[in-house]
């Protein structure tokens, strides 16, 4: 038997969120994920919660184990995992604290470990639609039955980080029509992908990145302060959303490996 049935990673902030826990130490052969994976219940539903960054955030966006984390989440069983995180916004008209449940991501990364497909085991996985439809479709459909701000699709752009952007290149990622920005999102849904496991990627509007219209140079102070201001959201649309997620049907992310191997 499993030991839990949906995974949630927690972003800048989102340390903790399920009570009466039990804690699990997982080994894997990428070396050790972000911390110790916390397991509870939701209306009877075993969840799997890991703060990306650590429980200190000692790890930047560069520096996260992703592939181990994704790793130790299927170890333990799970298939089905959402991933929140704290985002920019590329458009004036989206409001701060508003969700957008992404369909694209763009990936402006460099040097990151992000794939298991690296020898000698070669796949060439499809990212054409990199995010669970389903688990998609569920998230938006809570978020509107609970009136907190949705935006159904949206791209985000990846940058490296742990540095902001400058206004230039804020001004290139809005005019290309992206959404929001962020530092974690790649490769994290990507190597669920790989794993064969559903992921949806929650972006929360912390800010407005330098080069939106009227934005102001962002901080990370004020990052925090948004996302703290807005997690009571985000734990109401977590606990309405996961005793709604079922069995990991056969779709594209549970066949994601069928062809893809050289």
């Amino acid at each position: 038997m499993s030991a839990a049935d949906v995974g949630v990673f927690g972003g800048s902030g989102f340390y903790a969120f399920l009570d009466d826990v039990e804690t699990l130490t997982v080994d894997t052969p990428y070396g050790a994920p972000s911390g110790p994976i916390t397991v509870g219940k939701v209306e009877g539903k075993r969840v799997a919660f890991l703060p990306r960054h650590g429980v200190k955030h000692d790890k930047p966006p560069a520096r996260i184990n992703y592939r181990a984390n994704l790793w130790a989440m299927k170890e333990i069983g799970v298939r089905r995992i959402i991933g929140p995180c704290a985002a920019g916004a590329l458009k004036a008209e989206l409001p701060l604290g508003a969700f957008v449940v992404c369909d694209q991501f763009v990936d402006r990364t460099h040097g990151r470990a992000d794939t298991f497909f690296d020898g000698p085991e070669v796949a060439h996985v499809s990212a054409a639609d990199p995010y669970c439809p389903g688990l998609r479709q569920l998230l938006v459909e809570a978020a509107r039955e609970l009136a907190i701000p949705v935006q159904d699709g949206g791209t985000v752009v990846v940058i490296q980080g742990p540095r902001f952007s400058t206004r230039a290149e804020s001004r290139w990622f809005a005019d290309a029509g992206w959404d929001v920005i962020n530092m974690t999102a790649y490769p994290e849904g990507y190597l669920a992908r790989e794993l064969e496991l559903c992921y949806a990627n929650i972006s929360m509007v912390t800010d407005h990145d330098a080069g939106a219209p009227g934005a102001v140079p962002v901080s990370h102070a004020q990052v925090l302060e948004t996302f703290q201001g807005n997690l009571a959201n985000l734990r109401r649309l977590l606990f309405a959303a996961i005793p709604r997620i079922g069995e990991q049907p056969q779709d594209g992310c549970a066949t994601a490996l069928s062809g893809a191997h050289g």
